[in-house]
């Protein structure tokens, strides 16, 4: 287990070394996509709240544009690097790196479906709590458990926090699915499908680089709830610059790293690619 933390760390360092060398030499460009995404974000929040007493069918028109348009906006990022990841020496315009009519939609698709997914993992869980109602009262009554609404807080925040758990591994499991949309022209749920396999034994690797560019975030909410709010403005400030386009490209590295692993089905299953 230690080997394999320490194998890693180093793969989680060579990520973050070339994910710093692509963003230092492409940063104006990868620094604009990333505010065309954040300012999409915002206007369309904006829009909807200025919005919210116009007619409905606008309320809708405006709402699909904006999705639309955030869709292509994030997939041209995504793109964009993998263009500079595979032609390093060549001159590469964002124009040249829109995706196409059909990569959007099923981007949109494939999104509805990793919603889906998210959904069914939570609802799959849910029983637990039912399961474990009358394992909690056979305790009552046989004396091993005094306090039954105490104990029930207990089931029910284990139950909770097993939930969250289960869902946040279904999320980073399948979330690299844009990437076979835009690489491979993957299917909507073939492109799930691929995520959940070049996922599969590069977790605890995804995790740790996850904690790495996370870290600015959760030094900022720190310095936040100790109120030291200048401190926190500069920390937002250097992760929303920097840490963003960087995180975005050591994605994208991470998912090259992972398919040129990976020695699968050309149609993976989900069953065996679970655990």
């Amino acid at each position: 287990m230690i080997n394999f933390l320490k194998e890693s760390t180093f793969t989680v360092n060579e990520v973050i070394g070339k994910a710093w060398r692509v963003t230092y030499d492409n940063y104006f460009s990868l620094a604009t996509l990333c505010f065309l995404i954040f300012i999409t974000f915002t206007t369309s929040s904006l829009m909807a709240f200025f919005l919210k007493d116009v007619n409905i069918g606008l309320r809708i028109l405006m709402v699909f544009l904006f999705i639309v348009l955030y869709c292509t906006i994030n997939l041209s990022l995504f793109k964009y690097i993998l263009h500079l990841l595979d032609n390093e020496n060549e001159q590469i315009t964002i124009v040249s790196t829109l995706p196409t009519r059909v990569q959007i939609i099923r981007f949109l698709i494939a999104t509805f479906y990793f919603a889906l997914c998210i959904v069914f993992v939570g609802v799959l869980l849910y029983p637990v709590l039912f399961i474990l109602d009358p394992i909690l009262r056979y305790a009552v009554k046989m004396g091993l458990v005094s306090d039954l609404a105490a104990a029930g807080r207990v089931v029910t925040n284990v139950s909770v926090a097993i939930a969250i758990v289960a869902i946040f591994i279904t999320f980073i499991r399948i979330s690299f699915f844009q990437f076979f949309i835009i690489d491979r022209q993957a299917k909507p749920f073939q492109a799930i499908k691929y995520s959940l396999a070049t996922t599969r034994g590069n977790f605890t690797k995804i995790l740790l680089l996850l904690l790495v560019l996370g870290f600015f975030h959760l030094l900022s909410l720190v310095f936040n709830y100790l109120h030291w709010s200048v401190i926190s403005l500069l920390v937002i400030s250097l992760s929303s610059f920097i840490i963003v386009p960087l995180s975005s490209v050591a994605l994208t590295i991470v998912y090259r790293k992972m398919m040129a692993e990976y020695d699968g089905n050309e149609e993976p299953d989900i069953i065996h690619n679970i655990v």
